[in-house]
């Protein structure tokens, strides 16, 4: 585990030394995007009120807009910007923004090393997998970017906490990490599938209580101090049209006519749910009830590619996952390099995009990057599903480690009998579990 925290210390270092060409010049553009170290984060300090001390939600500077971010991503922008006042008082004469920055990369690294962690301590006999997250070249470039690895941290200690049977909890922590980005609520899909396949609904229903208790504590008072500025995050959402990363966008870079906001989302949501329902059904007809981790995967990648935006950070969400559904390192790397090469195309897209067009990558390789992207995580899934179907090649079930080989991250769910089986039959599925019952029975 020391080993972990000192590697993941160490990449996210170099990843911070590499925002230098930014944060010298306080991320001017373009070369906040030729030197591929754009950030959201000192932007929003002033856009959005926290270098005047508003207070997010509650408060909207003037001719500015509510903040766009889920409720526990604004708190933590918002303690942020506290210690940073408090840093501007001792060293006078400091740059604000640049502060701020520095400020939200020491809490940011936090996060990353409560996700490695949990992610080593969801399958104990595997924790050399959070390898994957500590030296991830995904998260040495794009850690930064945005608030998105405070959801990991909560969405990866709520799987750390399943595994050890503890439900409610999971879903307290789960919780937290809705309450910080939308993402994780995918996650319960995942859980009500295998809930349905094992029979565990006792424990379902806890996670669900205490995710639904966490994000209320969270949001409500802020609903009620300031309706109209808490919702903007989910107006601004449904508002959204296509953006940079889709599909939609890139298909309209290379001739597709554009579709308007309302005709995106039921577009968009349709393919997500038809997907998601795809997952369900292979989840459910498997002959062996697939792991936590895998379902999880790939509920998140169709969600990232069918999504109206495809933000460079948002790999992030990915890699966990990945070290816990797939931890193969060839597949991983496959994974990573389309991922990069998206990653390199965005910012450089960006230089002169709507300004000069000399100096910008053009189009039609920007939107042949995002489908490579799309593609690698397509190829990842695929991988997945395979060893779904062919648990032989799951690397979780075949280590040599386990006495059991089922799901050593899947809680409740790990060696639990079958109750529903799309490929089986109830006399079949009865059968099972009466040997499975034989087999727990104490040897003399």
């Amino acid at each position: 585990m020391r080993v972990l925290v000192i590697l993941t210390t160490i990449s996210y270092a170099i990843g911070y030394l590499l925002s230098y060409p930014c944060r010298s010049n306080d991320w001017a553009s373009p070369d906040r995007y030729e030197h591929l170290c754009y950030s959201d984060i000192p932007a929003l300090f002033s856009l959005r009120g926290f270098a005047d001390g508003y207070l997010p939600y509650l408060q909207t500077p003037p001719g500015g807009q509510p903040l766009e971010y889920p409720v526990l991503t604004g708190v933590f922008m918002q303690i942020a910007a506290v210690i940073t006042k408090g840093a501007d008082g001792l060293a006078h004469g400091a740059n604000a923004m640049v502060t701020f920055f520095d400020v939200n990369s020491v809490l940011l690294l936090l996060a990353l090393l409560a996700a490695v962690i949990a992610c080593a301590l969801t399958v104990r006999s595997r924790p050399w997998d959070a390898l994957m997250i500590a030296i991830s070249p995904s998260v040495i470039v794009a850690a930064r970017i945005n608030w998105d690895l405070l959801p990991l941290a909560f969405a990866g200690i709520a799987l750390a906490l399943w595994s050890r049977k503890r439900p409610f909890w999971a879903g307290v922590l789960l919780g937290l990490a809705i309450a910080a980005k939308f993402y994780p609520l995918i996650f319960l899909i995942g859980f009500a599938v295998l809930a349905l396949r094992s029979g565990k609904w006792r424990a379902f229903g806890a996670l669900v209580g205490g995710t639904a208790i966490a994000w209320l504590v969270v949001n409500v008072p802020f609903m009620v101090g300031n309706f109209s500025g808490w919702s903007y995050f989910y107006s601004f959402s449904s508002s959204r049209g296509q953006d940079f990363g889709s599909a939609w966008f890139a298909a309209n870079l290379l001739g597709a006519p554009a579709l308007d906001p309302h005709t995106l989302n039921v577009v968009a949501t349709g393919l997500f749910i038809a997907l998601a329902a795809a997952i369900a059904v292979v989840s459910l007809s498997t002959a062996r009830r697939p792991r936590l981790a895998q379902v999880l995967l790939l509920l998140v990648i169709a969600f990232t590619i069918t999504n109206k935006v495809y933000s460079p950070q948002y790999v992030l969400w990915l890699v966990p996952l990945v070290a816990l559904a797939r931890p193969r390192w060839r597949d991983y790397l496959i994974w990573q390099a389309g991922e990069l090469i998206y990653f390199a195309a965005i910012w450089w897209f960006l230089v002169g995009y709507g300004t000069d067009t000399t100096k910008t990558l053009e189009s039609q390789w920007y939107a042949i990057a995002t489908f490579i992207h799309i593609a690698a995580s397509i190829y990842l899934a695929v991988m997945v599903i395979r060893d779904m179907v062919r648990p032989d090649h799951d690397l979780i079930r075949n280590d040599g480690i386990r006495a059991d080989h089922d799901d050593p991250g899947g809680g409740v769910f790990d060696g639990a009998p079958d109750v529903f089986s799309l490929s089986r039959t109830a006399a079949d599925v009865s059968q099972d579990n009466a040997s499975t019952a034989r087999s727990q029975v104490p040897k003399p």
